[in-house]
């Protein structure tokens, strides 16, 4: 898609439809052009509401204020419409942009909103949409000079193409994606856009101790792959490790989910794959901060090698693990891949993700993350970013009492509580045990096991993979390299 900054007026710009943004309401805003005809179809200009009058060629949307979180969701919901039409290759609208924040939310709300995932339809419907031209001169005359404004669109396109990237990767198929698959991407990735990629197999895996990893790996034919992505400018500002779990596909092993449960979890990668999608964003915009990746790839099945309840497994960190239920397998990944990034990299900022709890989602809903750690100023920061970015993330506190529940009488820790409740944080809690003195204060756990992938469309998001994660994760990344060059 081709995003062009104008000053020429709108009704100069000839194209295939205008976008017409409602804001607050406000039918009687002179841009509103067809009052009447709005008034018979019942637009009342709601926020995410959308009316299209064909014969005038144009679009309405409404948004509940100038806000980005709200235009990105109202130029999504527009956008989302064209899909699956024809003649709509061009589209113009007005800025819209008090600040440079609202038209890099405009720009990720068309991208965002174009998205469709056709892989396995016979009869593709993509979006028409192939040139857009913004018209500074629009709603918010003079309010962003051109250079910024093409800064604003660069950034937009790149963070929300990164998210797409993302999503593909979940909502393709555990037979068409599994760990292999993953760290080819990764390798491709990395060819493309001039990252290091290293790639751990079995071999490596069992040399580096990694055996809580390799015993959810055991029983499927697909063997894992631990995959590292850096990217390592001159003269970096800060180090940050991403860690993410990349479940391709999570049967819940000998402690076997419901039938109804094992549905969409080819989404249990969603972690995995948000950091392959952040490493992407890293690099295009070639920020100034040492980023590196790293994705546990595995899958989780069951049969004769399976491992199972009772055993005692020894992590990398040289802790014992005694598995009550095989389904927890995400925590025992990631807590090798947490060690071996420790390892490698001596980093100033510690982040992993992971689909890691259905407690999660039961706490606070499908659309929002649970932010977990032992640093309040990091999980507020995270929390300021997710905030501007679009997503929406809250702070699980860890406690001591919840802390006690993952007791084991025979080994070091359990793998789950012995408490249904609060099992969001102690998940976290768990993972803490696997992160060393040097990093507790650096790290924090983000639980994006609700919004990763829900089955409807909401806000900017489709049906499928939201590619939760991405565009919070690059916010901070851009935040953090400011502030360091600012200090």
């Amino acid at each position: 898609m081709n995003f062009n900054i104008t000053t020429t007026p709108l009704e100069e710009i000839k194209a295939d439809l205008e976008l017409i943004v409602v804001v607050d309401n406000d039918l009687k805003h002179p841009t509103v052009q067809d009052k009447k005809l709005l008034k018979r179809a019942g637009f009342s200009a709601g926020q995410d509401e959308v009316c299209m009058l064909v014969e005038k060629r144009r679009l309405y949307a409404g948004s509940q204020s100038l806000q980005p979180n709200h235009i990105r969701r109202a130029v999504a919901s527009a956008v989302r419409t064209l899909i699956g039409k024809k003649g709509y290759k061009h589209l113009k609208m007005a800025s819209y942009a008090e600040d440079a924040a609202t038209l890099r939310a405009m720009v990720e709300g068309v991208v965002l909103g174009s998205y469709t995932f056709t892989k396995y339809k016979s009869t593709k419907q993509r979006s028409p949409l192939k040139k857009v031209d913004i018209a500074l001169d629009g709603y918010s005359a003079g309010a962003l000079d051109i250079e910024t404004a093409i800064t604003a669109v660069h950034l937009g396109e790149i963070t929300a193409a990164s998210t797409n990237f993302t999503r593909d990767i979940v909502n393709t198929t555990p037979d068409d994606c599994y760990p292999e698959v993953m760290a080819n991407i990764a390798s491709e990735l990395a060819e493309e856009n001039g990252l290091k990629c290293t790639i751990l197999k079995p071999k490596a895996l069992k040399k580096e101790k990694m055996h809580t990893l390799l015993a959810v790996a055991r029983a499927s034919r697909h063997k894992p792959r631990v995959i590292h992505l850096a990217h390592k400018p001159k003269n970096p500002k800060a180090v940050v490790t991403l860690v993410g779990k990349g479940l391709t596909y999570d049967s819940g092993g000998l402690s076997l989910k419901p039938a109804d449960f094992m549905v969409t979890m080819k989404s249990d990668k969603s972690g995995g794959s948000a950091v392959l999608g952040i490493m992407k964003a890293v690099s295009e915009m070639n920020l100034p901060i040492e980023v590196h990746g790293f994705v546990g790839a595995v899958e989780n099945m069951i049969g004769g090698d399976a491992y199972k309840p009772d055993d005692v497994l020894k992590a990398k960190n040289g802790k014992t693990i005694e598995v009550r239920n095989t389904d927890a397998e995400g925590r025992l990944v990631l807590a090798d891949t947490l060690c071996y990034a420790q390892q490698e990299v001596k980093a100033d900022y510690l982040f992993d993700f992971a689909t890691l709890t259905g407690a999660c989602v039961v706490g606070v809903g499908h659309y929002t993350s649970g932010v977990m750690g032992y640093n309040d100023d990091i999980k507020s920061f995270i929390r300021k970013e997710a905030e501007a970015s679009g997503e929406l993330v809250t702070p699980l506190d860890f406690n001591d009492y919840l802390k006690k529940t993952l007791k084991s009488e025979i080994a070091d820790i359990c793998n789950i509580s012995n408490t249904r409740y609060g099992g969001a944080i102690t998940a976290g809690q768990f993972l803490g045990e696997f992160i060393d003195e040097a990093h507790k204060k650096k790290w924090a756990h983000i639980d994006i096991a609700g919004p990763a992938f829900v089955e409807h469309a909401w806000g900017e998001n489709p049906h499928g993979a939201s590619g939760a994660g991405v565009r919070m994760m690059v916010r901070l990344l851009e935040s953090l390299a400011k502030e360091e060059a600012d200090s």
